[in-house]
């Protein structure tokens, strides 16, 4: 019937070559979709010139890739039901690379934010769908090992995607940021359809259409409304008000359908749960201000200190090494203390690094302080974003294990794309106003001849201390949601089945 591995037997002894070969293959898809992420973010601003486009159009790079992640998410289980695990996989993996080559290609900001969505469709389901793959295969037993390794790339990709991301656009070509998933999307089809274990496709629940008509360009119109009258400085001009109105009046029309249709596309009603609605609040929040936060500090050292986009990947990776150290640790003291505590401190960590940026950044700050504040934070994000998953997966019985997971990665996506279009216009707007106009466009600084960046550095540098006042404000109200998390570990497991990783 196939000629991928034999099905797992649930033996709780190590990997066998089978399950690993099954392992590498969700780890190349994995490696595409995290890395992506994080590579972009320092392409950021050369973008901006390349387009001639302000900050506020060009983050659209980020924040509409994140809408489409969000979007195709609670679609991948009907998805794998409809088509069957392995072929959602191999069709995920070919829409990215598709996406990406295409995205390589652009000729315009427009065309590059169109082919960041179809690149963010794939991507969804990338991670989803290869976790479900490698669970099946593993067993129940072995589930924690499958997770050690599959945790390996979403570990080391806030470290290599800045590095990477910088080399390939000081030394090679922005284009390569996304052509460099094309061999690795290659790889990954060719061993996904020699490896993987064939499978049917089943009847599984209906689709939520309405749903998903009514959730996804919601989300997208509310999101561009309130960042366009962000950058307008005024929410009742014509272009920031009508889409605002008109994304509001379909995300409320999707709350209403979802809590009351019988199989939602989200099934809301979880939020009924104390730890749920906590763990929610705080994802919304966390999110929106540290992803927001996570463009700043390429932008400055691009923009105020004059580096190339390799120097400033480098200089950024004390964050992801920060959050490599307490990521293991924070998720074992969820389990030993409970969640509560451990978010609590971990949020603590990141407004107290959060205001050092904010208090510290000047036009000469030392890089080695702005390393050690960026190393507390990422400490600080390890010991915060999957605590509060678990949280809310804790307290639930089996079967709503992959709902609740569902909504809280939707959550993860949508409060990113909020924190990235928000802070970037803040920024943008600081900007305009510290330099008198000349900084909105996000694209000084680079190829500024060093006379002319001498004098205008300090001013930008406020611009961006601003605005991580404005980061660390938004991420203070997290508490008040985190201060309602369990403070200790339920008595019984709720929940069994693995937590799907996106």
């Amino acid at each position: 019937m196939t000629d991928g591995p034999p099905e797992a037997t649930g033996s709780s002894g190590g990997l066998d070559r089978g399950v690993l070969a099954v392992a590498m293959v969700v780890v190349l898809g994995a490696i595409m979709s995290i890395l992506d992420v994080t590579v972009v973010n320092v392409a950021i601003n050369d973008l901006a010139k390349e387009f001639q486009t302000p900050l506020s159009t060009i983050q659209w790079v980020a924040t509409g890739y994140t809408l489409a992640l969000a979007t195709v998410i609670p679609i991948t289980g009907w998805a794998s039901a409809r088509f069957g695990t392995k072929r959602l996989y191999m069709i995920s993996i070919t829409l990215f690379v598709l996406g990406s080559m295409l995205a390589g290609l652009a000729w315009s900001a427009e065309s590059l934010i169109a082919f960041r969505v179809l690149q963010g469709l794939g991507g969804g389901m990338i991670m989803p769908a290869g976790m479900t793959i490698l669970t099946q295969a593993a067993g129940p037993s072995r589930v924690g090992q499958v997770m050690s390794v599959v945790g390996i790339p979403m570990l080391l990709g806030p470290i290599l995607g800045p590095i990477i991301g910088g080399y390939l656009v000081d030394d090679v070509s922005w284009r390569w940021i996304f052509f460099i998933n094309l061999p690795i999307g290659i790889v990954a089809l060719f061993a996904s359809a020699k490896i993987l274990k064939k499978d049917s496709p089943q009847r599984g629940e209906r689709l939520d259409i309405l749903g998903l008509i009514l959730l996804s360009p919601g989300l997208a119109s509310l999101i561009y409304g309130l960042a366009k009258g962000a950058e307008l400085k005024n929410f009742g001009k014509t272009e920031a008000l009508l889409p605002t109105v008109i994304g509001a009046v379909l995300v409320i029309g999707f709350v209403i359908r979802a809590l009351n249709a019988k199989s939602p596309l989200i099934d809301l009603r979880l939020l009924k749960r104390r730890s749920v609605m906590a763990a929610s609040g705080t994802m919304v929040l966390f999110m929106a201000a540290f992803m927001g936060a996570m463009l700043l500090m390429p932008l400055y050292y691009q923009t105020v200190r004059g580096e190339g986009a390799l120097m400033s990947g480098l200089l950024l990776a004390p964050q992801g090494l920060g959050a490599m150290i307490t990521m293991p640790v924070g998720g074992k003291l969820t389990d030993r203390i409970g969640p509560g505590r451990v978010v609590l401190v971990g949020l603590t960590v990141v407004v107290a690094s959060m205001a050092g940026f904010a208090s510290l950044l000047q036009a000469d700050t030392s890089y080695w302080a702005l390393g050690a504040a960026l190393f507390v934070m990422g400490l600080g994000m390890g010991m915060t974003m999957m605590p509060t998953m678990a949280a809310a997966i804790q307290t639930l019985v089996h079967d709503e294990v992959p709902r609740a997971s569902t909504m809280l990665n939707i959550i993860q996506q949508v409060s990113a794309s909020i924190g990235t279009a928000m802070i970037s216009v803040l920024l943008a707007n600081q900007l305009s106003s510290k330099l008198g106009g000349g900084g909105g466009g996000g694209d000084i600084g680079g190829k500024l001849p060093e006379a002319v960046r001498d004098k205008i550095a300090g001013p930008m540098a406020d611009a961006f201390q601003t605005t991580y006042w404005w980061a660390a404000a938004l991420l203070l109200l997290a508490f008040l949601p985190a201060l309602l998390l369990p403070r200790k570990k339920p008595d019984t497991p709720a929940a069994d089945a693995p937590m799907p990783m996106h």
